[in-house]
């Protein structure tokens, strides 16, 4: 590899064709012709010498050399941001961008920190990505976010996770279903009607097959709902019944009513997980210590689990 031949342009280009998979696309994002990507491409693969994408199924994916490029340049990229953070810092400013993958049940929750954050904070932009686990896996695994939410971390040994909220899983049923006013419906007689449920790759579906399965009980017919909101419509509507997340109902719910299932709520936890391969970004850091502070004022008391410090301990020795 002739390493004097590459320059930050050709990184930042590898790194939009990659996240992209399209050379339009990644042109779009960074202000350049298509002619110019694929230009600067083929001076890329001609500097390194090896080949660093192909196609596959339509969209352009790495190379296994491709993908160690992406991770490098993005390392580099990354410690040039921090360094105009810190200069930003020296400067008084209190400014920087950071990124937060949020599965999608989160999204009832970040707001409320984002919110006051964001107000104490004016210049720090904040990208939001929602998704399902899966989708938020990938996108981890390719180092694309600074901060990441999930109800359960990723096994990985590169994962620094740190619990802030409790997610409890509970029962959920039209307000007129006549286990409200009738004895004698247990979980079994509950579970023989429609469950409601969001598709393959979702935590909440994840944990609560993984949950049925430990108990031993088994569902009757089943529907596959896009959303959480979708699913709350369908319980409003009588279609059936749902395990939910308690953060995914509103404050006021008169077409919705949680049952008091013995067994239920599964207990889950919401946790903040950044790499301990990849810098933070100190305004993500910031944003980390503003939630281990001012958690308990955002979001009701009962559902606080605040051991975001450890996280952040665990994050300085790795700066360190």
């Amino acid at each position: 590899m002739n390493i004097r031949h590459l320059t930050f342009r050709l990184l930042q280009v590898h790194v939009e064709v990659v996240r992209r998979g399209s050379v339009s696309e990644a042109a779009r994002r960074l202000h350049l012709t298509q002619p110019t990507v694929s230009q600067q491409l083929k001076r890329l693969r001609e500097a390194v010498g090896e080949p660093l994408l192909e196609t596959r199924q339509g969209r352009l994916e790495p190379t296994e050399a491709g993908l160690e490029l992406y991770r490098a340049s993005r390392e580099v990229l990354g410690r040039f941001d921090d360094f105009a953070d810190y200069l930003d810092a020296l400067r008084g400013g209190r400014r920087g961008h950071f990124s937060i993958a949020l599965v999608n049940t989160a999204q009832y929750v970040l707001p409320r920190l984002l919110g006051p954050f964001n107000r104490a904070y004016p210049e720090v932009e904040v990208t939001v990505h929602i998704g399902n686990r899966q989708q938020m896996l990938r996108r981890f695994d390719r180092q694309e976010d600074d901060l990441y939410v999930f109800s359960h971390p990723p096994s990985l040994e590169h994962a620094l996770a740190g619990r802030f909220l409790r997610n409890p899983l509970v029962m959920v049923a039209p307000r007129d279903h006549p286990a409200t006013r009738e004895p004698g419906w247990d979980l079994e007689r509950l579970l023989g009607e429609r469950l409601l449920l969001r598709e393959p790759g979702s935590a909440t579906r994840m944990m609560t097959e993984r949950w049925l399965l430990e108990q031993g009980l088994a569902t009757g017919p089943t529907m596959q709902m896009a959303s959480n909101e979708a699913i709350r419509v369908g319980i409003a509507s009588g279609l059936g019944l749902a395990i939910l997340s308690e953060h995914v109902l509103p404050p006021e719910h008169p077409d919705l009513v949680t049952l008091p299932v013995p067994g239920l709520p599964i207990e889950s936890h919401w946790q903040f997980i950044a790499r301990r391969d990849q810098r933070l970004a100190h305004s993500a850091l910031g944003f980390l210590r503003f939630a281990r502070d001012h958690l308990e004022e955002c979001v009701e008391a009962r559902f606080v689990c605040n051991e975001i410090f450890g996280l952040l301990a665990g994050l300085e020795v790795v700066e360190a």
